[in-house]
């Protein structure tokens, strides 16, 4: 591919679409943002048509029906057979002669690294891991909750504080402050309160996500338990960056290890200070480090590694998405 070829680099989460035409080159022609792409809750044909319309405003603003190649780094993509359904559907699309597509956490890992090396962890609403080496090996998790042996993430440390609450306000647990600052997030005054307007729908069941940052508050206020719940998060997240390295044979190797999504970014002390803490002792040349690029620039660089491209359509590419 020469250096006109282009690439469409999608980076599709749960929540949002981002998309980005560039050239070999590095040269960004457009961008465009879209819903959330969600196949297991709407369907493939409803989540496919919710891309289509954010892909096609980015060609239309690029001048152009179709590119050299698709990079695409999808949500819920968590198994190779998922991965090669996904393909084929953006495939038949006809939007680009070749198509790679990989789960979302490659993107965050791209876009943190100058070449396709490290290790990457993501706390967002779960918790994933990826690792990559340029040779093309990869290590990666399922990531589909406790039944694939996952622990955290925002949705997973809100019911744990909730639990722990719980339990300190009726005396079957440890007495903490989480008793008091959980319903009073909500104007509530007692855990008791709180659980039944959760249980009656007063409270929607997705507002349990506005109850991490209270955790991390209650436990930067020196609250044992939640200060227990969020080292317990720091020592997951080292626990699958850990068996990454090892998986790629990284670990007795200097290796970025990349920390995405917003549990992480967020940069709470106590949980990124443990992180770096434990991480030292179990793999200590191990560097981790927090990235606030945004993913499509990953799904972006993997999509020039595919062709080819120089380290200045690299630097071209990060200095427009603003890495």
């Amino acid at each position: 591919m020469g250096l006109t070829a282009r690439v469409l680099a999608i980076d599709a989460g749960n929540s949002k679409t981002d998309v980005a035409i560039v050239t070999a080159a590095g040269e960004v022609l457009s961008t465009a943002r879209g819903g959330g792409f969600r196949p297991p809750a709407v369907g493939l044909d409803a989540a496919m048509t919710t891309l289509t319309h954010t892909v096609t405003q980015a060609l239309t603003s690029a001048g152009l029906t179709t590119v050299d190649h698709v990079s695409a780094c999808l949500a819920n993509a968590d198994f190779p057979v998922e991965e090669d359904q996904l393909a084929a559907a953006l495939h038949a699309r006809g939007w680009g002669r070749t198509v790679t597509v990989r789960n979302d956490t490659f993107a965050i890992l791209r876009a943190g690294v100058t070449e396709p090396r490290g290790v990457a962890v993501v706390c967002g609403a779960g918790i994933n891991c990826v690792g990559m080496r340029p040779d093309g090996r990869t290590a990666r998790f399922p990531a589909l909750g406790r039944v694939s042996g996952d622990w955290g993430g925002g949705w997973g440390l809100a019911e744990e504080a909730l639990w722990h609450a719980a339990r300190a306000e009726d005396g079957r647990g440890r007495p903490t402050a989480l008793a008091r600052t959980l319903p009073a997030h909500f104007g509530l005054p007692s855990m008791y309160a709180l659980i039944e307007a959760l249980h009656l729908g007063a409270v929607e069941q997705s507002r349990r996500h506005d109850l991490t940052p209270v955790l991390f508050a209650t436990a930067a206020d020196g609250d044992p338990v939640a200060r227990t719940i969020v080292e317990r998060q720091a020592d997951e997240v080292v626990a699958m960056a850990v068996v990454a390295l090892t998986r790629l044979d990284l670990l007795d190797e200097p290796t970025p290890v990349l920390l995405g999504g917003g549990v992480l970014a967020a940069r709470h002390a106590q949980l990124n200070g443990r992180i770096a803490e434990v991480l030292s002792d179990r793999a200590p040349k191990a560097t981790p480090q927090v990235v606030t690029a945004g993913p499509v620039l990953g799904a972006a660089l993997l999509g020039l590694d595919e062709m080819g491209a120089g380290e200045g359509a690299q630097e071209r590419l990060r200095a427009h998405l603003g890495a």
